[in-house]
């Protein structure tokens, strides 16, 4: 189970009481969330691009989580926010951003 954070103020709950790290391309803010699976939140600024650029950035983030969220533990909000870098990057650079981050979060199983 892993449903995706809508509501404002999730999103403001996990940006005040969580944890962050970043690289090149991402942030990435977790909490834990006391249930059994993973929420997450996708965040992209008008900063990184125009609507398309930022859909595309959107679905790169939510398809590297898709696809790897077999190797992440559960019971978490996260957040991840894409930075102005991300803009025009592939998959792969976008994917292993997110696993590198998972990583320096310790949920990466």
């Amino acid at each position: 189970m892993s449903e995706s954070l809508k509501k404002n103020a999730d999103f403001q709950k996990v940006y005040k009481t969580g944890k962050s790290y970043a690289n090149k391309y991402l942030v990435m803010y977790i909490i834990n969330n006391g249930l059994k699976g993973n929420r997450i939140g996708i965040s992209v600024s008008k900063k990184v691009g125009n609507s398309v650029v930022r859909h595309r950035v959107t679905r790169l983030i939510r398809e590297s989580y898709r696809l790897n969220k077999q190797h992440l533990k559960t019971g978490f909000d996260i957040v991840v926010i894409a930075r102005n870098s991300a803009n025009g990057k592939g998959y792969n650079e976008i994917s292993g951003a997110f696993m590198h981050l998972s990583s320096l979060h310790k949920i990466k199983m």
